[in-house]
């Protein structure tokens, strides 16, 4: 069965880009799909994170992406990558036979590069924890 992911966090700026970079790199199951959105269309993305991300080998340059109806249908499981995003907005998701799993990650607050770092590498762990259980 193919499984669409649909990471998601507040703006799509930083933890549900990361989260979908990391997914698509080492994902080896050609039945599972991953997309990043955020709740609401996020401004640019930060200089520093994006410095950092880049460092650690995570692509999250280009556009922030909104979510949309045509990412909802697609979908066959969100994972929400933030702890600012209310989990009722997707209660529907399982009347349609699709399920949610929430990480509860918070976003960066700080310009500091290790916590930046803390925040990926939180997001790689569940990434990796993810893609076993799919296995």
């Amino acid at each position: 069965m193919k499984t669409n992911i649909l990471f998601l966090c507040k703006y799509n700026r930083f933890r549900s880009r990361i989260a979908e970079d990391y997914f698509n790199k080492i994902n080896k199951n050609p039945l599972v799909k991953a997309k990043s959105a955020g709740i609401i269309k996020g401004s640019p993305i930060d200089k520093l994170e994006q410095k950092v991300c880049k460092e650690m080998k995570i692509d999250i340059s280009g556009k922030t992406q909104g979510i949309s109806t045509k990412l909802l249908k697609w979908q066959n499981l969100i994972v929400i990558v933030a702890n600012d995003v209310q989990v009722e907005l997707f209660n529907d998701n399982k009347k349609y036979s699709k399920k949610t799993i929430v990480w509860k990650i918070p976003d960066n607050k700080t310009d500091k590069v290790s916590e930046i770092k803390g925040i990926v590498n939180k997001i790689k762990r569940n990434v990796d924890k993810l893609i076993k259980e799919l296995n």
